[in-house]
């Protein structure tokens, strides 16, 4: 083990307080030095993801915010305050993942393997300075990849192939993805088109659209078009697509998209039913970025499914082999299918500024923030 390890470091920290305002500060926090199979990880990059925003602002209107003393504070209204109370007056380590050095290591063979080696990890809390963590939880980064490279590594990658995964394993055999255009989406495409899966990409403006089919993607249908439903439904007739993944959440669109498998699946000859058609269809909402309640016109029939998909407990379900192996897929194509790309790379500093806030926040398409608590 090195010398000289650091025993304390800053962590940024989120609390909703019940009196109903949000606050966010930077703690000094012991750091723990590794033991067993442990190791210490100097943390260098560690991306704003969507479900990062949701632990580190809550339901706070962050139009009220201000700043004063290193500390942001925003109102959350009375009404946003029933689904916070779970975590009313408790201060929370925030960011899902990261990557770093791996700069002391406990005595266990699988820590010593990694010291001195650049490592991601998914363990909550990464948006601080260090983190000590089981060297199981660590995923090695190719020689020549940086903190930045890997530090989006678990999150997006594995959902973009957890959701083609899926896909196999319920028996579909093409795909739809809303709110397409993100990073996660452009890995999806990639993914897709390196494995053959055919993939209906919904987006919200021909900015959007162009991303997608300037990297190849063949499906894309723009949710801002007055032709959107029928270029929909040709898409999905095209594709026999009867699973979709609605990063949007509220509003029509999940709803929509069951209707276009719908009436996809009649444009078949003999298909027809006044009950509807026979083919499963399916929607997963794994996202958020409405807040609107999720609308649905049932006008597709009786056999179709509407639930929630969310990372881990998939992770869970396919077990730790074959977890494992999609691991191993994301490092071999860290630069090429899971490369990531950052708007701004920030200091823990910066991210308590109310006008950086207000930037990673817009969640906007093509934009992706990354903290480097070590900045600086």
């Amino acid at each position: 083990m090195t010398s000289a390890l650091p025993t304390q470091g800053l962590q940024l920290r989120s609390l909703i307080k019940s009196s109903g305002e949000l606050e966010l500060s930077l703690a000094t926090v012991d750091v723990a030095a590794p033991v067993g199979d442990e190791i210490l990880v100097r943390i260098e990059g560690s991306p704003i993801n969507p479900s990062d925003l949701g632990l580190l602002l809550g339901a706070a209107d962050m139009s009220t915010a201000t700043a004063g003393g290193g500390v942001v504070t925003a109102k959350v209204a009375p009404a946003m305050m029933r689904a916070m109370a779970a975590r009313a007056d408790e201060s929370m380590p925030v960011g899902n993942e990261g990557a770093g050095t791996v700069i002391a290591a406990g005595p266990g063979e699988a820590a010593q393997a990694l010291l001195g080696r650049k490592v991601a990890i998914l363990g909550g809390a990464m948006y601080a300075q260090y983190r000590t963590v089981k060297a199981a939880d660590a995923l090695a980064l190719p020689e020549d990849a940086s903190a930045a490279d890997g530090a989006s590594c678990f999150v997006n990658p594995l959902t973009a192939l957890g959701m083609v995964e899926t896909m196999r394993r319920e028996g579909h055999t093409a795909l739809v993805h809303t709110a397409a255009a993100s990073n996660l989406g452009q890995m999806l495409n990639k993914i897709c088109l390196k494995d053959g899966v055919e993939l209906v990409n919904v987006v919200r403006s021909p900015e959007q659209a162009k991303i997608l089919t300037d990297i190849g993607a063949k499906h894309v249908v723009d949710s801002s078009a007055p032709t959107f439903m029928e270029d929909l439904v040709a898409a999905l007739t095209a594709t026999g697509a009867t699973l979709a993944f609605d990063a949007i959440g509220g509003g029509k669109l999940a709803s929509q998209i069951l209707s276009g498998m719908e009436q996809a699946a009649n444009s078949r000859p003999g298909s027809y039913s006044r009950y509807g058609s026979t083919t499963y269809k399916q929607v997963y909402i794994y996202g958020g970025l409405s807040t609107a309640p999720t609308e649905l016109v049932r006008s597709y029939g009786m056999s179709w499914g509407l639930g929630g998909w969310l990372l881990t407990p998939f992770l869970m379900k396919i077990g730790a082999a074959e977890a494992q192996k999609l691991r191993q897929r994301v490092v071999h194509e860290l630069k090429t299918t899971f490369a990531s790309h950052y708007t701004a790379e920030i200091s823990l500093q910066e991210a308590l500024q109310p006008e950086v806030i207000a930037a990673y926040n817009r969640k906007t398409t093509g934009e992706k923030y990354l903290i480097n608590p070590n900045k600086g």
